[in-house]
C-alpha cells in the first residue's frame, strides 16, 4: 500500500491504488499518512515499549474458502490481538499484506474490509499501511500488529517457576470443534462452535502484570502450547483433564472429542503461570476484568521440576496419550 496519489486524482488512479483507496483507505489512522507513503510513522507514548507480532492466514489452511469474508478479516486481526493480549499489551495499529488471487472479487474485499472496520472500532486501533499483490495461488493474508506496554511490564513466555499454577482463560476446544462442524463431521445445532472457529475472542486488556509469571496464547493446541511454556522455563507441566474448562456446546458433543479439544488449537485463550502467592485471590474471583468485559479463568494444572514435557492426567491419575500434541506449521 505505497505511493497512493491524492484522492483528487482518483479518476486517474492505477488499478492497484484504486483498489487500496476503495477498500483499505477508510481503515487508515493518523500513522498511515493517508496510505500515500512508503511507510507509516508511529511513536509510542513516553514510557511505553513497542510490541510487534505477525500472523499469516492461508486459504484452505487457516480458513475455509466459503467462510464469510467479513469473518476472515476479523479472525486475522483477532489472532494478532491475542498475541498482544498474552503479553499484556495495548493494541496501537496494524499493517496488512494482501496477496489476491483472481477469484477474490471487489465485493468480497469490500465485505472483508467492513469486518475489519467493525473490529477496529471494538478494539481501538487502525490500519497503518501494508502491501498488495496478485498471486496465482490461494488467498494469503499476513497481518503485522503493533502494540505498546508500560516499560518493563511485558509478560513473556519465560518466568515461570516450579510450584506455579497453570491457568487458562475462557473455554478450550470450541474452535477445533467448530472446524469439525463446518466440515460436516459434528453437529452444531446452535452454531456456537462454528462462530468460535470463525471469530475467536482475543483477551485484550487482561491485567497480567503482577499476576502471571509467564504467559502465551493458545493457538496451536493446549497440550502443545503448554509444552512450549514448559520447555522455555525448564519445567514439567502437569494438566488435569477434568479441570479443563469446556463450553456447554463442547460438553454436548461428548467426551470422545476431548483429544481434539486438547490438541486441536484455534482457542486464542491465554495460558499463564501464576505464582502461589497470587492464586488464592485469583481462585476466589475466578474472573479477570478487561475493558471488554469479565473473563473467566480456571486452574488446570501445575508446573513442577522434571522433564520439559507435558503430562495430562485423567481422574484416576493415569496419563492420557494423544496422536499429536497440536498443530504444526511446517
Amino acid at each position: 500500500m505505497v505511493n497512493s496519489p491524492p484522492t483528487s486524482q482518483s479518476t486517474n488512479l492505477p488499478r492497484e491504488f484504486s483498489f487500496i483507496r476503495d477498500h483499505f483507505g477508510p481503515l487508515g489512522g493518523p500513522a498511515a499518512l493517508g496510505l500515500r507513503d512508503d511507510a507509516a510513522v508511529f511513536t509510542p507514548a513516553e514510557g511505553r515499549d513497542l510490541v510487534v507480532a505477525v500472523d499469516t492466514l492461508v486459504e484452505n489452511v487457516h480458513f475455509l474458502p466459503d467462510d464469510p469474508p467479513e469473518t476472515i478479516g476479523r479472525k486475522l486481526l483477532r489472532c494478532n490481538l491475542s498475541d498482544l493480549a498474552a503479553m499484556g499489551s495495548k493494541p496501537e495499529g496494524w499493517l496488512l499484506a494482501f496477496s489476491r488471487p483472481a477469484h477474490i472479487t471487489n465485493d468480497w474485499t469490500k465485505r472483508f474490509s467492513e469486518g475489519l472496520h467493525k473490529d477496529q472500532e471494538t478494539f481501538g486501533l487502525s490500519l497503518m499501511g501494508g502491501d498488495t499483490t496478485s498471486t496465482s495461488g490461494p488467498l494469503v493474508l499476513s497481518l503485522t500488529i503493533l502494540g505498546s506496554v508500560a516499560h518493563g511490564q511485558a509478560i513473556r513466555r519465560q518466568g515461570a517457576k516450579a510450584g506455579d499454577g497453570i491457568w487458562v482463560t475462557g473455554t478450550i476446544g470450541d474452535g477445533a470443534l467448530g472446524l469439525q462442524a463446518l466440515q460436516g463431521t459434528l453437529e452444531d445445532p446452535t452454531g456456537w462452535l462454528a462462530e468460535q472457529y470463525r471469530l475467536p475472542r482475543p483477551r485484550v486488556g487482561l491485567p497480567l502484570f503482577g499476576l502471571a509469571s509467564a504467559a502465551m496464547d493458545v493457538s496451536d493446541g493446549l497440550v502443545q502450547d503448554c509444552g512450549h511454556l514448559a520447555r522455555e522455563n525448564g519445567l514439567h507441566a502437569v494438566l488435569y483433564a477434568s479441570t479443563v474448562p469446556l463450553s456447554p456446546a463442547v460438553q454436548t458433543a461428548g467426551s470422545q472429542w476431548l483429544p481434539t479439544c486438547l490438541t486441536g488449537g484455534d482457542d486464542y485463550e491465554i495460558l499463564m503461570a501464576v505464582p502461589p502467592e497470587h492464586e488464592a485471590k485469583l481462585a476466589a474471583s475466578a474472573m479477570l476484568d478487561t475493558p471488554h468485559g469479565a473473563v473467566p479463568v480456571t486452574r488446570i494444572g501445575t508446573f513442577t521440576n522434571g522433564p520439559h514435557t507435558v503430562t495430562v492426567l485423567d481422574d484416576d491419575g493415569i496419563p492420557l496419550t494423544f496422536p499429536t500434541g497440536g498443530w504444526s506449521h511446517l
